[in-house]
């Protein structure tokens, strides 16, 4: 989605609201597809004597599975923007302001951006998760797997005692 800027650029304490459907179905992420669901994207452009400022959330629910355990579960993602916007850049060192083109700004490539970088790169179905035994490959979230230990052979003298 495209969103024109070209009537609050030069009106400061101007705003334009905005709100759209994302769909990033297509984006893998370590050889899955997470967002399966369309991203509900909101926000506001508001003109600061002469700054613009995009304000805005992107929400999905993400379908996952656990790094430990391999648990398939979902999770809710919401990803918080604040930037700036300008028609033209003073310096070029200045990465941090988006610039307009012909007093648009590019909402699905902005929103895009910032869901990519704020993706985990570790999933957990729960922080305690256990994970799978090393062994059997039961999953130590439901309960203890029967597995006898390991003894380090090095120790095994100490164990006669």
């Amino acid at each position: 989605m495209r969103l024109d800027l070209k009537d609050i650029i030069h009106v400061p304490g101007a705003s334009k609201d905005f709100q759209f459907q994302l769909d990033l179905s297509q984006l893998e992420f370590y050889g899955s597809h997470p967002i399966s669901r369309p991203v509900e994207a909101a926000g506001t452009v508001t003109n600061h004597a002469g700054a613009l400022e995009l304000t805005g959330t992107a929400r999905s629910l993400l379908d996952l599975a656990c790094d430990r355990c391999g648990k398939e579960f979902s999770r809710e993602k919401a990803v918080p923007l604040d930037c700036l916007l300008a028609d033209e850049l003073e310096d070029e060192e200045n990465d941090d302001i988006i610039l307009l083109e012909h007093g648009e700004v590019d909402l699905d490539e902005v929103f895009t951006t910032a869901l990519i970088l704020d993706m985990d790169s570790k999933h957990l179905c729960a922080e305690d998760c256990k994970g799978l035994c090393g062994k059997c490959g039961a999953n130590l979230n439901d309960g203890p797997c029967g597995c006898k230990p390991d003894v380090d052979p090095r120790l095994a003298a100490l164990a006669q005692l």
